[in-house]
């Protein structure tokens, strides 16, 4: 009798402990932080390099001098999509190549030892497109193409098509950059952001282009570790004041030429990039909220409005 009075005292210790386990499990399943999908990443993005491959192959066939008709139909004709968008928005065509070629055959010869970094481009590109992901949800990820072209420009980029690269020219540009696998990585990620962008003007100010640029400049540091123009660093160290005083008073024209487009491959330019980047980071630094901070300088719309809100001034010192 007593045995079975304790095995009925046991079982009801079992049964109200499993109702314990029950319950404190669905108050720890009640008070767990909400479920939230994993942000957007580039599970599908595409690198692609194989137009170079098949230049360099015209090229090498043609002892280094192929005709306008061989680049045309052997080259272009049947490269990527985003090859034919980069001849189409940047007038790239065989004899457009072919007179380049003529007149700075060095641009194509020397684009060669920059064929040897692109395996490490992508990798360091899939990490740093993860990351935009992680940062920036609403992410999108078009392909990326790296092609050959008729030495300009360094890189384009569109809603559709993606980003566009032509290889001799980045490779030509050294003072971007001085190492060849950074400089492919920050240029590339910059052109990334204006996929992303939605400010596109018709005639846009010297403040709105500063902006749009130097917003691409910054979030591109963020997610790949440095900025496309990387030398302002230091060729512009104790102007900053100086020059941010001369951008104020141009910043509502529409004449950009001062502040952009005025680059080469032997020169640095385009002083708009490195303005609009400060004017980015102080937004990004004076923001509580880092992530709707992200999220304002890649959807900036209102130059003035962002300007006024971002805290900057000319000279101010950054982190």
């Amino acid at each position: 009798m007593r045995n079975a009075e304790m095995a009925r005292k046991a079982s009801i210790q079992r049964v109200v402990a499993c109702h314990l386990v029950v319950f404190l499990l669905c108050v720890q399943l009640a008070t767990a932080t909400p479920y939230v999908p994993p942000p957007s990443q580039p599970a599908t993005l595409t690198i692609r390099t194989e137009d170079v491959d098949r230049f360099f192959a015209v090229y090498d066939q043609a002892g280094g001098h192929p005709t306008a008709a061989q680049l045309q139909h052997d080259y272009l004709d049947p490269g990527t999509d985003g090859l034919h968008e980069f001849a189409k928005v940047r007038r790239i065509s065989g004899v457009a190549i072919a007179d380049t070629l003529a007149q700075h055959p060095e641009i194509y010869s020397g684009a060669k030892r920059c064929m040897v970094v692109l395996p490490q481009v992508r990798q360091r590109l899939l990490v740093a497109l993860t990351k935009l992901g992680e940062l920036y949800p609403d992410a999108k990820f078009p392909p990326v193409t790296i092609a050959v072209g008729r030495g300009k420009p360094v890189g384009t980029a569109n809603h559709a098509a993606g980003v566009m690269i032509g290889l001799e020219a980045l490779c030509a540009t050294d003072w971007l950059n001085p190492n060849v696998e950074d400089r492919f990585v920050y240029v590339i990620s910059h052109e990334y952001i204006h996929v992303q962008q939605t400010y596109d003007p018709e005639h846009p100010t010297v403040l709105g282009a500063a902006l749009a640029e130097g917003g691409a400049e910054f979030v591109g540091e963020l997610i790949s570790g440095g900025v496309a123009y990387s030398e302002f660093a230091t060729s512009l160290k104790g102007r900053e004041k100086e020059v941010e005083i001369e951008f104020l008073a141009d910043k509502d024209s529409t004449d950009l030429s001062k502040w952009f487009h005025n680059s080469s491959l032997q020169k640095s330019g385009d002083l708009g990039y490195w303005v609009g980047y400060r004017i980015a980071k102080a937004y990004y630094q004076g923001a509580t909220d880092k992530r709707s901070a992200l999220r304002d300088i890649i959807l900036m719309s209102d130059p003035n409005a962002f300007l006024a809100m971002s805290g900057w001034h000319p000279g101010m010192q950054l982190q």
